[in-house]
């Protein structure tokens, strides 16, 4: 039992535990949106894909019906199956992840760009496969089939049976781990306050309970998996360490290239030069600017690209940070694995735009996200959970509407976003904001330059 206290000096005072239902909050609306918002609960470094996936089809083109809440992917490519229950799991529950999971195994690096470019518009932050494709490259690299067809699954709930936690237990015995979250909720007040708490499995648990056959699988797959983790994400190690300014030259390198398509590449870039030419600059979106066309590019998906006009043949994927280089001939996948580890943010940047942000106007987590190199979802992560983000309710969706996940950092607030801009002179048409009083990336530079 897990006894949260709100402090005062000296005194103590234990706050009431009450479930989700009790307080109020419901499994989709609630639940599933604070997991979406904060995917750190499934564990460091997960991009959702999508949730309320339901498009499976067998052979026979009969669809099948179940609903799989959320899944997502981390850095070692392996999917991560989430099942969610607002209450106490009921004692099946596990069958139910395991059925996902067995489902999902069939996924592939298109057919997951394809659910998280659907996932993705549908919530407002339209992009189309390839661009989703770029991004599950540039996050987890080139997907390995072997660790796709061994998703994670974790059961997210207020509670578990003993059925539930037995099997769990006993199923670790042969490299099948189901991960225990439970959700726990107090009563501060008019505050309500929720907790996640991994129960199982606890660290050092496979030391006693997977069999040896079983515990050596399992540290082949930790040796992979760790690997993986050390390749993946380059772009953000580089960004978030600003290993390279803004502007820095890059040049391509034909050394990953196979024998034939060097030479094609080569006659290639000799027509232009410019092709081989690119500069980097720190916008998690499009760090790459190639002089071939002047557009923002993820390495890999530029990469791809060019083999296609080179060759003809369009290449499933490519690790697209060890074809690029700086003059010294450090390759980006060079400089990510030299930085030394995981950066924290420092978000006064994104800070500084915050606070110039005037009354009567709105911009969107994407676009703050460009002008300050990060990612919306990070972003919409951080204005969460801080109290130093100014005007926070001036910042919309991609859509132009209230984010779903939006809270006052004051909780004595009671009035909603949506009514606090109309206050301030903005109409609002099907809950989206006046388009003629949207700030982009660069109205928000202008704004912070003419405030300096």
């Amino acid at each position: 039992m897990t006894l949260l206290f709100k402090i005062d000096g000296a005194n103590a005072t234990a706050l009431q535990a009450v479930s989700l239902a009790e307080a109020g909050l419901a499994e989709r609306a609630h639940l599933q949106e604070w997991v979406l918002t904060n995917p750190a609960v499934l564990g460091e470094d997960v991009l959702i894909i999508t949730s309320e996936y339901d498009q499976w089809a067998g052979n026979d083109g009969v669809r099948a019906r179940d609903r799989l809440d959320i899944l997502g992917l981390d850095t070692a490519g392996r999917l991560v199956v989430v099942e969610l229950k607002r209450d106490t799991a009921p004692g099946d529950t596990h069958l139910q992840a395991i059925t996902y999971a067995a489902m999902v195994s069939g996924f592939t690096a298109d057919s997951l760009a394809d659910a998280l470019a659907t996932w993705r518009t549908r919530r407002g932050e339209p992009i189309d496969a390839v661009t989703a494709r770029a991004a599950i490259d540039e996050f987890a690299g080139e997907l390995d089939p072997e660790l796709l067809r061994k998703p994670r699954i974790m059961l997210i709930a207020g509670g578990f049976p003993k059925q539930v936690t037995n099997t769990a237990v006993w199923l670790s015995q042969y490299d099948l781990v189901i991960e225990l979250v439970e959700v726990s909720a107090w009563r501060s007040g008019e505050e309500i306050l929720v907790g996640f708490n991994r129960l199982w499995p606890t660290p050092g648990a496979e030391e006693f309970t997977l069999s040896p056959a079983a515990r050596g699988e399992a540290e082949r797959v930790s040796r992979k998996v760790e690997q993986r983790s050390r390749a993946a994400s380059a772009v953000r190690r580089l960004i978030d360490a600003q290993t390279l300014a803004d502007g820095t030259p890059l040049r391509l390198t034909l050394t990953p290239a196979s024998a034939a398509q060097r030479t094609q590449l080569e006659q290639w870039v000799q027509e232009d030069p410019a092709r081989s030419r690119a500069t980097w600059h720190n916008d998690p979106a499009g760090p790459l600017r190639w002089e071939g066309d002047g557009v923002h590019w993820l390495p890999s998906a530029l990469v791809r690209d060019l083999i296609g006009r080179a060759t003809g043949a369009t290449p499933t994927a490519v690790r697209g940070t060890i074809w690029w280089e700086t003059d010294n001939g450090q390759s980006l996948a060079d400089l990510a694995e030299s930085v030394p580890g995981k950066t924290k943010r420092d978000w006064s940047d994104l800070h500084a735009y915050l606070d110039v942000l005037p009354a009567g106007r709105w911009t969107t987590y994407r676009d703050l996200a460009q002008v300050i190199g990060t990612a919306a979802q990070p972003l919409g992560n951080h204005v969460t959970s801080c109290n130093s983000c100014q005007h926070a309710w001036r910042i919309l969706n991609a859509a132009g509407k209230i984010a779903d996940g939006f809270k006052w950092s004051d909780p004595t607030r009671t009035e909603t976003p949506q009514q606090v801009l109309e206050a301030e002179g903005i109409t609002f048409t099907n809950g989206v904001a006046d388009q003629t009083k949207q700030l982009g990336p660069t109205d928000l530079k202008n704004l912070l330059r003419d405030h300096d």
